[in-house]
């Protein structure tokens, strides 16, 4: 795999690690495997600066946005910190800060770093009046009535008495303070016992409990959940101190949970010494930790060495190795996914881990389990990496048993029986039985009713395993002939019968972009899944497509455009989407979609690049095609011009140049369609 293609798969691997983690809070990495990815990512592209893209996720920062809350502006944007794992890195950062303050003496302060749900908590005489997630930094969703329900959160503060000379200053009119929402340990542990108990998919971690729960529509859910919160910095334009470390003292008699963990230092080794005492010490406290946050005290300073693009300066997170333990494998057991790839689970004896029980783990495919010659009986090492998903990084073989078995991955599916398959190129190995094995069909209708395809809200993964051993759905056009009276059991649920089968006529106005999603296509994402619907129209056209042009289509490679031939060559899946079709699903892109606004644009070829301010790149397609352009890719001698944004990419830039092709601003363009 060359440079080129590592960069393409990298950026497709942390979107989707993005989403699993601050939309889905599913992660399936640690925070260090991720950081890892991401450094790879920001080296190649530095390399090969004609790879430039706005939307890359070196561009951006993680968004946790819930389309269920009302969005809200930050005043102040939450930048994300910039992260490292050793400490060369913090004195390099440390160096920085003393070149970028021409060698003027400063302090730093050290503070525990909390694995929590970033909070911006905004007080107006000494009331809480707004509480807004970190959001994509820019914007957050509002969160108020659930964060007035966590206690250690002061509702109003009380002003300290006038007549006190030794009182700390009075809080300002208007401030802001952030911090994070955390589930202690006690908490999380209990609430996985009752989802276990009630055979509920269990969190990965408390920062994942944490976000489900404040995201919850329910104030009285997060009531019961008992979160905590821990606050780490003052905002305002009438702060009591210039010291960060002084403005917490002052917050904290004002009524707000600051850290114990936080001291003031002026050395690197001072750094160093509070990094290696709590590294052993944070093992003792209620709530998780993943690092040390060091932040340049003085706010004068701060502000004089100012940001970069995504982080501070003045900041820099310290992230603490994951930790390791060793424990014995008992028996490898298989799991079937939507797709039918089916990955091997590690059985082991109980051992605590990073403040929680682990007894399994993931093994993630055959090769993972050779590299390691994996033996049942093997006293191996487990890691959690970033507190999320334990898995195996090491073997003792010299405890290994002399009976112990190498481990044989399984030749049929586990669920079903059907040979299992290995697809060219691919490291997993698949079950094909897609219509007849039941965690494929039951993971299909799950992606088909999530939010993000057909948005059937009233469904969960627990209904949809019961209707399925009901006998009720076989697949997802099964859903649309559910009626109130059969999923009504005893008589006694008509009101969610009726909102279940509600939500699924509801789900019949869902864009035709959304259905192709839904559909569930191999490879086949949110984004391609638009590309798909905007070219093609219609399912017709799509379900005809030959392979020529479906590559014709930007985003859409080989692999994917096999993948979607196949689909549709099944008779199976055909007869679906005409039941879906029959049913009254959008099987086509509404007329205000494909309508035809003008022809000013006829018989133009147009390449957007950069990042805009008015519109979204996907809004300027559908506005470009409206007026009878085309949207092409990449620049040649055809290029009628480029719709450039902030931050395009240097290496168009410089082929426009040299090829003389015009380049219009956002503002310009949309001169031009509106004359």
């Amino acid at each position: 795999m060359d440079e080129i293609q590592r960069i393409n798969q990298l950026r497709k691997e942390l979107h989707e690690h993005n989403y699993r983690y601050y939309v889905l809070n599913q992660p399936t990495i640690g925070d260090q495997e991720f950081d890892f990815l991401m450094h790879e990512l920001q080296d190649l592209e530095a390399k090969h600066p004609e790879m430039a893209d706005p939307n890359s996720p070196t561009q951006r920062v993680g968004s946790d946005l819930n389309a269920e809350f009302r969005q809200v502006e930050h005043k102040y944007p939450m930048l994300s910190l910039a992260n490292t794992y050793n400490e060369q890195d913090v004195a390099d950062w440390y160096e920085s800060v003393k070149k970028g303050l021409a060698g003027e003496d400063f302090e730093v302060c050290c503070e525990m770093k909390y694995d929590g749900l970033s909070i911006s908590l905004t007080y107006v005489d000494g009331q809480l009046t707004q509480a807004v997630t970190r959001g994509d930094g820019v914007h957050g969703d509002d969160v108020t009535a659930n964060v007035k329900t966590i206690r250690s959160i002061p509702l109003v503060l009380t002003p300290p008495a006038n007549n006190d000379l030794f009182a700390a200053p009075s809080y300002p009119h208007e401030f802001e303070i952030r911090g994070e929402i955390l589930m202690p340990w006690t908490v999380f542990e209990r609430l996985n016992k009752e989802r276990e108990e009630a055979e509920e998919p269990l969190f990965a971690n408390p920062r994942n409990a944490a976000s489900g729960t404040l995201k919850s529509q329910k104030s009285s859910l997060v009531a019961s959940r008992q979160l905590d919160a821990y606050l780490y910095y003052l905002l305002g334009e009438e702060l009591p101190a210039d010291g960060h470390f002084e403005n917490l003292e002052v917050a904290r008699s004002w009524g707000f949970k600051i850290s114990e963990g936080m001291k003031k230092v002026k050395t690197l080794q001072e750094i160093y010494d509070f990094i290696n005492y709590w590294d052993k010490e944070r093992k003792n406290l209620p709530v998780a930790t993943d690092g040390i946050v060091l932040k340049v005290n003085s706010l004068r300073q701060q502000r004089s060495l100012g940001f970069t693009a995504k982080s501070p300066r003045w900041a820099i997170a310290y992230k603490f190795k994951a930790e390791r333990v060793c424990t014995r494998l008992n028996e490898v057991t298989y799991q079937v996914g939507r797709t039918g790839a089916i990955t091997p689970v590690a059985n082991m004896d109980p051992v605590q881990l990073a403040g929680t029980t682990v007894k399994r783990a993931t093994l993630n495919n055959e090769d993972f389990i050779k590299s390691f010659d994996l033996h049942i009986g093997d006293y191996v090492y487990v890691e959690k990496g970033g507190e999320i998903i334990p898995k195996i990084v090491g073997v003792d073989i010299d405890q290994r048993p002399i009976i112990a078995q190498p481990v044989e991955f399984i030749k049929r599916c586990p669920e079903c029986g059907t040979p299992l398959v290995r697809y060219e190129g691919e490291a997993a190995w698949y079950c094909p039985n897609d219509t007849g094995c039941p965690p494929q069909i039951k993971g299909r209708i799950e992606h088909f009713i999530a939010r993000k395809a057909m948005n059937i809200d009233s469904l969960g993964p627990e209904t949809i395993d019961d209707y399925y051993r009901q006998g009720l759905i076989h697949n997802i056009a099964d859903l649309y002939t559910i009626d109130v009276q059969q999923i009504n059991g005893d008589g006694s649920r008509t009101k969610s019968a009726q909102k279940i089968v509600n939500g699924i006529a509801a789900s019949k106005a869902i864009p035709f972009e959304r259905v192709v999603f839904a559909l569930g296509i191999r490879f086949v994402g949110e984004t391609s899944a638009k590309l798909l619907a905007r070219h093609f129209k219609n399912i017709d056209a799509l379900m005809n497509a030959g392979l020529e042009e479906l590559q014709e289509i930007e985003g859409i490679g080989e692999v994917m455009a096999k993948s979607i031939i196949t689909y549709f060559h099944d008779e199976k899946n055909r007869e679906i989407v005409e039941r879906l079709r029959g049913y009254g699903l959008q099987m086509e892109l509404s007329e205000a979609q494909t309508a035809q606004t003008s022809d000013k644009l006829a018989g133009q070829s147009i390449v957007i690049s950069g990042v805009f301010a008015h519109h979204s790149r996907d809004e300027y397609k559908t506005i470009i095609e409206q007026n009878g352009g085309k949207n092409v890719g990449s620049i040649s001698n055809k290029t009628s011009f480029i719709l450039a944004g902030e931050n395009m990419g240097p290496s168009k830039l410089q082929k426009a140049e040299k090829l003389g092709i015009k380049i219009l601003s956002e503002d310009d363009f949309l001169k031009l369609i509106e004359n």
